[in-house]
């Protein structure tokens, strides 16, 4: 502590002795805190990804740099705050952004932005600048999501499809099912008929010749028929 209010009456910033020690009592390095007052500290963000509004995706990295406040150190926020605080005004920024070209042609534009957000408020440090040290494209996001939907679409086709395709076979069997059913109804009921007509016969209800009457016009309907189903050649030429 004793080297920090030596070193901070050298530099001309006012520490008092209750200040320093305060900060001592803290848990603070008082004496580190002095010389990032004097000499700033760069924070380096990790590589932060954020999406442009047409979907493709920047990779940004950031070099913050701060110098300690020495006024707010007992009670404000330290490093990590500061840089989740710039990785959220990056993401906002390129998120604002119309294409990724805009981001690319004028990356000052992410950290101009940032810093006047004044994010170092409730820190324990004050933003001098930031930079954008490196900026790169990355995935196409939007295609990729709308390939993923159309992934999706299709899947929800198909299922639709086959429920209708299984719908329409349970009707194919329920109405080939009808189809025997009838059929084997006709059967039975042609069975019937013989005995029907022995019955006639020998209640005397038909004689023997209405029998071969009804079996002669039933022949000759069927060669009328026969006949009807035949395909005649028109342009064979009759025989001389």
């Amino acid at each position: 502590m004793v080297n920090a209010l030596i070193a901070a009456h050298r530099a001309n910033l006012e520490l008092p002795f209750e200040r320093a020690a305060a900060i001592d009592l803290a848990g603070r390095d008082v004496f580190e805190a002095v010389r990032m007052s004097v000499n700033p500290k760069v924070i380096e963000t990790p590589m932060i990804s954020a999406m442009a509004i047409n979907g493709i995706e920047i990779k940004a990295v950031a070099r913050v740099t701060v110098r300690t406040n020495i006024q707010r150190l007992v009670g404000g926020a330290g490093e990590a705050t500061i840089i989740a605080r710039v990785g959220e005004g990056i993401v906002t920024t390129v998120g604002s952004a119309a294409t990724h070209r805009e981001v690319l042609e004028n990356p000052d534009k992410i950290s101009k932005t940032v810093l006047a957000k004044g994010l170092d408020a409730g820190t324990a440090y004050e933003i001098l600048s930031i930079d954008i040290a490196d900026v790169d494209v990355g995935r196409n996001i939007g295609a990729s999501l709308q390939i993923e939907q159309a992934e999706a679409d299709k899947k929800i086709a198909e299922a639709k499809a086959e429920e209708r395709r299984a719908l329409a076979v349970a009707e194919e069997q329920e109405m080939r099912a009808r189809v025997q059913e009838m059929r084997a109804k006709v059967v039975a009921a042609e069975a019937e008929v013989p005995l029907a007509l022995s019955e006639a016969l020998r209640s005397g209800n038909m004689g023997y010749f209405d029998y071969l009457n009804a079996e002669f016009r039933k022949a000759d309907t069927k060669m009328r028929e026969n006949i009807g189903g035949m395909q005649i050649d028109v342009s064979a030429k009759p025989a001389k």
